[in-house]
């Protein structure tokens, strides 16, 4: 797809979780299991399942959770402006506020993205009311 496309709320939806997802695997040598978006008018939701590093995994074996954690918080503002401007370049839109947690106990990492409007999307066929 390239930038002037158009998209759909799912096709953005799911062109975000493919490329953040591939965003994992080539930065941080790590690829979540599974990636999901949602998005709500100017606010997005994304959700990563399986997203420690092996290098956080590592330390917590040994005992190092708080410097796993520390970890991943040094992690997490490294990339941010990466993933934010990954996420401005598919959407199209500026982003206000991205903020990101993730659980070192389940795997989970949490991204909330506030855009500073509502993305331009058009209308899938099959919404169209008949």
């Amino acid at each position: 797809m390239t930038k002037t496309d158009v998209l759909t709320v799912g096709q953005l939806e799911r062109e975000l979780s493919q490329q953040i997802q591939s965003f994992y695997r080539n930065l941080l040598g790590n690829t979540p299991i599974k990636v999901s978006c949602h998005l709500f008018a100017n606010k997005l939701v994304v959700l990563a399942e399986d997203s420690v590093t092996a290098a956080e995994k590592a330390l917590i074996e040994v005992g190092k959770k708080e410097l796993a954690q520390k970890f991943r918080v040094n992690l997490q503002q490294s990339i941010k402006l990466k993933l934010k401007s990954l996420i401005e370049d598919i959407s199209q839109v500026e982003i206000a506020e991205l903020l990101s947690e993730t659980s070192l106990d389940t795997g989970f990492t949490g991204i909330i993205v506030v855009f500073s409007t509502i993305p331009k999307l058009r209308t899938s066929k099959k919404s169209v009311s008949k």
